[in-house]
């Protein structure tokens, strides 16, 4: 059985909304455009953005066989962005049944970085 484990104060997990429209590119194509993203801030590591699945074009994505586990969050599933040879390979992750603690992250997807082109966000408003 995989552990589970609460956010606390050692390893606090907040997640709010980013404010801003983020627009990521691969290959000179837009492959999510939203307004709603999620941005989560866990522990030490670098805020994460988590984009609603239905602002990501969802053609240019394909499931890969990669998994992962976080015990705060869940397990993860990935998606290669097809169009973006091999650094797309893995390029973006989801918790599709995330744990209670993330909840709001269900239905997002996140995106690594340094295997896009670009993640921009401008602020809104």
């Amino acid at each position: 059985m995989k552990a589970v484990k609460i956010p606390n104060s050692q390893h606090p997990i907040a997640i709010e909304r980013s404010g801003s429209r983020v627009l990521v590119t691969v290959a000179g194509r837009v492959v999510a455009d939203t307004t709603r993203a999620l941005t989560l801030r866990e522990s030490d590591y670098s805020p994460v953005l988590y984009v609603p699945r239905e602002d990501v074009d969802m053609s240019l994505l394909q499931r890969s066989d990669n998994q992962s586990y976080c015990p705060y969050k869940g397990d993860a599933a990935y998606y290669s962005i097809s169009i973006g040879g091999d650094r797309g390979k893995n390029a973006v992750w989801t918790y599709e049944a995330p744990y209670e603690a993330v909840a709001e992250i269900k239905d997002h997807l996140a995106f690594y970085p340094d295997r896009v082109d670009s993640i921009e966000e401008t602020p809104l408003g």
